[in-house]
């Protein structure tokens, strides 16, 4: 990091912060000639929360022999990583076992209080992904959880996160705060939202962010907080909880509208608020505030309008059928929520809808659930959505490759030579395998006469 990185800085900016901070303010300067802070954050969804944590927390395990981690304090799964590691170009990413996120931004999520007791969950301003993963890893498979992202080419990021996660119980929404509050008053238990922001607190990291500050700017975003907030008010139910977040320092993106929020909804209690300075902690900038919406007042308002989602039984896609109990070997423990009626198909394609999902015409939405394949003239094709989904326990056929085995030179290479699109080797009767690496999927292959036909998307492939 240059030694003069924080002349750089806007000097409206620095006049704030020596204001905001006071004695604190040389101590915070001098954060930015540092490096950022680097953290990745493990997905029990993957294998179970104390399995994973387990495999990877300890100082001797398959994540420390390649990269140099120590814990993230306000996360149990959250790690930083060194400066010289790459956890990206790790097949454990490509796997979905961690989500690479800045460790600040974890907090958030951890002021929720989400459970696996099948809340309804509403991340109003979810991509990347970051965060509505997080909260995916909580819920734990029950429940619903609505990512939604209002930008067209970034919800499809988020998309492809939720995917890559493995995560079952996600909606994915393209809608504006406004459409989703007048569809769904009084109705989420949890909501979050991650406000957009002047991005004050990533400057460190995001010199884009720095180029676009200025007070007029900070003026704005501010009021578009507002406005999203005061919809995520009306959209949660009596006794829920909300969170908002930023990553800026700003009182007016941060303090100030939540003040006004309080001033118009006497319902809304803040239960408490929290800043986090990069000269304070190990992490960027960041804020959050919790509130939560007091039972036994008289205000207007109403429950979610619509009944449940229309869905199918299994019984009406012999398709199904015939490719998970004969084809693919699986198990009956996984087609028994298809068997009480979860299924939602969109044209050929076949979705796995959340138990509870309600109405959702009219809604742009894309991914109401998780994708299990498309039929394709009387046969079913599987989805890699589905492939990243599922635990090898869940399937009888499976191809287990180990990833760092110091006896088989070979193991790396075969898993590499998959994520490229490459065929190999294998034993077992023909059909349909999940292909995993380490124990965690990967994607699909097809056996046919001991050759592993690869399934891996082309568009994901490696060069």
């Amino acid at each position: 990091m240059s030694e003069d990185r924080a002349l750089v800085l806007p000097p409206a900016f620095l006049k704030r912060m020596k204001q905001l901070l006071a004695d604190e303010f040389d101590d915070f300067l001098a954060c930015y000639q540092k490096e950022p802070y680097r953290g990745l954050r493990l997905n029990p969804l993957k294998s179970g929360r104390e399995e994973i944590f387990d495999r990877f927390s300890h100082p001797r395990n398959l994540l420390s022999e390649h990269f140099h981690l120590s814990p993230v304090e306000w996360e149990e799964l959250g790690f930083y990583y060194g400066t010289e590691d790459t956890p990206g170009k790790s097949p454990y990413h490509d796997a979905g076992v961690y989500y690479i996120q800045e460790p600040s931004a974890m907090y958030p999520v951890t002021r929720l209080a989400v459970d696996d007791s099948g809340l309804r969950v509403l991340d109003l301003c979810a991509a990347p992904g970051g965060k509505s993963t997080q909260i995916a890893s909580y819920m734990n498979g029950q429940g619903i959880l609505f990512a939604n992202e209002i930008h067209p080419a970034r919800v499809k990021i988020l998309s492809e996160n939720i995917e890559r996660m493995g995560i079952r119980n996600a909606l994915v929404l393209n809608e504006t705060p406004d459409r989703l509050a007048e569809r769904f008053p009084c109705y989420f238990d949890r909501i979050l939202v991650d406000a957009p922001c002047s991005g004050e607190g990533m400057f460190l990291k995001n010199e884009e962010a720095v180029s676009e500050w200025s007070p007029g700017n900070v003026e704005r975003c501010a009021g578009r907080q507002a406005d999203i907030l005061e919809r995520a008010a009306e959209m949660l139910c009596f006794g829920g909880r909300l969170v908002y977040s930023t990553c800026t320092f700003s009182l007016e993106e941060n303090e100030g509208v939540i003040e006004g929020l309080l001033k118009k909804h006497p319902e809304m209690e803040l239960l408490e608020e929290t800043r986090l300075y990069p000269h304070k902690l190990r992490g960027e900038g960041h804020f959050a505030a919790v509130l939560e919406k007091k039972t036994g007042l008289s205000v207007s308002g109403k429950g979610a309008e619509g009944g449940a989602q229309k869905t199918e039984r299994l019984k009406d896609h012999p398709e199904l059928i015939s490719f998970f109990r004969m084809e693919f070997r699986m198990p009956e423990s996984f087609l028994g929520p298809l068997e009480n009626g979860r299924l939602l198909c969109y044209g050929s394609r076949l979705f796995a809808v959340p138990e509870r999902t309600p109405e959702l015409s009219g809604l742009k939405v894309l991914r109401p659930g998780l994708l299990l394949g498309e039929n394709k003239k009387n046969r079913f094709e599987p989805s890699f959505a589905l492939a990243l989904a599922l635990r090898p326990q869940e399937v009888n056929h499976r191809a287990l490759l180990p990833l760092y085995d110091k006896t088989d030179p070979e193991a790396l290479k075969r898993i590499t030579g998959y994520l490229k699109g490459l065929t190999f080797s294998w034993p077992g009767e023909n059909g349909y395998y999940l292909i995993c690496a380490d124990g965690y999927s990967l994607g699909f292959g097809k056996l046919v006469n001991g050759t592993m036909k690869n399934h891996y998307p082309k568009g994901l492939r490696k060069q």
